[in-house]
């Protein structure tokens, strides 16, 4: 049943690029950025535990992937087929555990495995792969991640901890200078051992941060909806005023 509705779905797709002008017209770079729009509706509907949306999201997601396909095919690229084949050979490759006879007896051993065998792929280095594209945050965590899969990484947390602390006294140290090309780059590397410490509390910092986007729009929708109640505009109220209701926020939202 999977595979009728699967190939069903690619002949929707595939009809859709000759008879639709919009379908037709587009191609890889026309519709990447929704193609990473919809992923992030899959993880904002995983945030939210919200589990029929993320049904209809992966659907979105995975017409991309036949999207782009049929778009490849047509080009001469490649195939659908090409797509999953790849896929497949790349797990039993990347799984010798599973599918050959090394051992590996834990999760830190698979990964590092895993690392082992993207060198020999070819890889030009352990940080090649990494996509530029990733959010800075995500793509910094990923960075450290696959540096402490080889062994290069902190003994313990607390020495990465003194790491935030000198950073920040760095910063403190220049951020009087005018220099901000310096302090740019002493903020960055805050917001780098940061990101290391969030690892070493087994904390996602990309996910951290977006909660945390998250509660203060709730926060400060609340002010200015209790403003409204009062007949102000946010533009009419006051520090003090607002941080009252922030106040209040804290104890009425969850």
């Amino acid at each position: 049943m999977e595979d009728k509705n699967f190939q069903e779905l690619v002949e929707i797709v595939r009809r859709l690029r000759v008879e639709c002008p919009w379908d037709r017209e587009q191609d890889h770079d026309t519709i990447k950025q929704n193609t990473l729009e919809e992923a992030y509706e899959v993880v904002e509907a995983i945030d939210d535990k919200d589990y029929e949306e993320l049904k209809k999201e992966l659907g979105d997601l995975l017409l991309h992937v036949v999207f782009h396909s049929l778009i490849a095919e047509k080009e001469g690229n490649f195939k659908l087929n090409d797509v999953i084949d790849s896929i497949k050979e790349k797990l039993i490759r990347r799984h010798p555990h599973i599918f050959g006879d090394v051992v590996a007896d834990d999760t830190k051993e698979v990964l590092k495995n895993w690392e082992a065998i993207k060198l020999a792929e070819g890889r030009e280095n352990l940080l090649h792969g990494i996509p530029k594209n990733l959010p800075s945050l995500s793509r910094a965590f990923r960075i450290q991640e696959k540096a402490s899969k080889v062994g290069f990484d902190w003994d313990n947390k607390k020495d990465v901890w003194k790491k935030v602390i000198e950073e920040v006294k760095e910063l403190q140290s220049i951020e009087d200078s005018g220099d901000t090309a310096k302090i740019e780059e002493e903020m960055g590397d805050i917001l780098f051992a940061l990101t290391n410490y969030s690892r070493f509390l087994n904390i996602n910092p990309e996910n951290a941060l977006r909660f945390t986007n998250e509660k203060f729009i709730k926060r400060f929708t609340y002010i200015e909806e209790r403003l409204k109640e009062a007949g102000k505009k946010i533009t009419e109220s006051n520090l003090a005023e607002m941080d009252k209701y922030w106040e209040e926020s804290k104890k009425v939202l969850k």
